[in-house]
This record gives structure tokens, C-alpha cells and sequence, in this order.
């Protein structure tokens, strides 16, 4: 199978969380084209089985790829622990996946006590427990779950009363630990990180992982000679509701786009 550069890369999460990747990856590769797919008609991933999600990661990048993508991203840290080896076994093409930034937090963290926000099943699988051993083998690490969190910031918006509520909940456990770097786990977590840096000890950092992706899926294309040719073109398609996707995807980001209804 010849591969285009022209091709779009396929980016996709359970939700529209992942467009905060989205963001690093079209400022960092303004000629490539993009096709995102919200899965949202299974939203959340995060408290799902593993073996669900696994097979729901693995249909949908095969899809993606029968439709002409050339790369795919999986903006979802659920979806990664779950799916990214059995994904990378079945596809050609690149698949460039994220996960909880731990290396990085390790580097920066003064006194050792690194904090994390992420999904249930992200902070239970084994990807999870691998990071850690490797790169932060000493540390303290606070693993906060926040069941809720990312479908109520689709569904009633980063500044709702109720995202509000669960942010006391899940963010003062780390203030109280005094961590001094938090690891954003889910692609979620970016539109309300003002509202986590309120909870948090002064100075602490926080990190994410949307830069390093893109930087990543752009030594991929360039390796396999497909950078660019995609001239900034930017698709949506959802298996939910389409109009509701529309609607959300104005009022977190200002992008006004009609979104493809996918019955997969």
C-alpha cells in the first residue's frame, strides 16, 4: 500500500478531550491534515474494562486507517495503556500514542512527591506501573483518580459548578501531599488547568504530554518521507451525536465545523 503525504493523520479519543493534542499537533504541523474521530458514544473509556477498550481502540484506528489516514495519534491515555502495543502490531502506518508524563515530572520534582490526575483504568494498568518503575522508581506517587471529570467538562464546560466540586475533590489530596509537580493524565485535564493550579501548593508544575506527541509524530512522517501535503485541512466525524460534538467543539475551542456522524 503506497501512503501520501497528502493523506490525513487520524487522531482520535473517547471524547473531545484529545483536541488539546489536537492544538500541539496543528501549531507544530501547520501543513498536515487532520481527521478527528470522538468515540463519543462511549464516553468515558476511563471506567471501562480493559477489554472493551481495547477493542474499541483497535476498530476504530483500523477504520481510520481504511479511510486514508496515513498516521494515527491516540489522544487518550485510557486508550494507550489499553490498546497502543495491539494497535502498532495490526497497522502499517504510524501510531504515536501518549501517556501519563511521569519521566518528565520525575526530572522536574524538588522534593520527590510527584502527583497525578487521571482516569481509573489509566492509574491500573500495568503501562502505568512500567512508567513508574522506570523513571520514577523513588519517588512518592499521589495517583489521584477522577471518575466524572472528563465528561463533565464535555458536557456542562470547564467553568460549571459541578467541575468545580470534583476538582476540590480530586486535586486538595495533592495539595495536602505537597507534591511540587502534577502530571495532567488525561487529555481532558488541559482545559481546566487554571482551575487545578488554583488547588495546588504555589510553584507547583504541571505537565502534559501534547507537545512531546507532536514533536514525535513529526520525526515519524518525516522517517517515512510523508511530512506535510495535508495543507492545514481539518475534518471531525463522531459515533455519537454529531450536532451535540458541533456544539462542544465551539464552545471549548471556538471551532465551528459540521462533524460526520460515524456508525462504527
Amino acid at each position: 500500500m503506497t501512503i501520501e503525504p497528502s493523506q490525513p493523520i487520524g487522531v482520535f479519543d473517547s471524547g473531545l478531550g484529545g483536541l488539546t493534542v489536537l492544538q500541539s499537533l496543528r501549531a507544530r504541523l501547520p501543513s498536515e491534515g487532520f481527521l478527528y474521530f470522538a468515540d463519543t458514544r462511549h464516553l468515558p473509556y476511563g471506567d471501562k474494562p480493559e477489554s472493551f477498550i481495547q477493542a474499541r481502540a483497535q476498530h476504530i484506528s483500523a477504520t481510520l486507517a481504511e479511510r486514508g489516514c496515513k498516521a494515527i495519534v491516540i489522544a487518550c491515555n485510557t486508550a494507550t495503556a489499553a490498546a497502543a502495543e495491539s494497535i502498532r502490531a495490526r497497522l502499517a502506518i504510524p501510531v504515536i500514542a501518549l501517556e501519563p508524563a511521569i519521566k518528565p515530572a520525575a526530572a522536574l520534582t524538588r522534593n520527590g512527591i510527584l502527583g497525578v490526575l487521571a482516569t481509573t483504568r489509566t492509574l491500573t494498568s500495568r503501562r502505568f506501573a512500567q512508567l513508574v518503575k522506570s523513571h520514577a522508581p523513588n519517588a512518592t506517587i499521589i495517583a489521584q483518580a477522577c471518575p466524572g471529570l472528563a465528561e463533565t467538562i464535555e458536557a456542562e464546560g470547564p467553568g460549571s459548578a459541578k467541575v468545580e466540586t470534583l476538582l476540590d475533590a480530586y486535586v486538595r489530596p495533592l495539595a495536602s501531599a505537597k507534591a511540587d509537580v502534577v502530571v495532567l493524565g488525561c487529555t481532558h485535564y488541559p482545559w481546566v488547568k487554571a482551575g487545578i493550579a488554583r488547588r495546588l501548593l504555589p510553584e507547583t508544575a504541571m505537565v502534559d504530554t501534547g507537545e512531546a506527541v507532536a514533536r514525535q509524530l513529526g520525526r515519524r512522517l518525516k522517517e517515512e518521507n510523508i511530512l506535510g501535503g495535508g495543507h492545514g485541512q481539518l475534518r471531525f466525524a463522531a459515533s455519537g451525536d454529531a450536532i451535540q460534538v458541533g456544539a462542544t467543539l465551539a464552545r471549548l475551542c471556538g471551532i465551528r465545523a459540521s462533524v460526520e456522524s460515524w456508525a462504527i
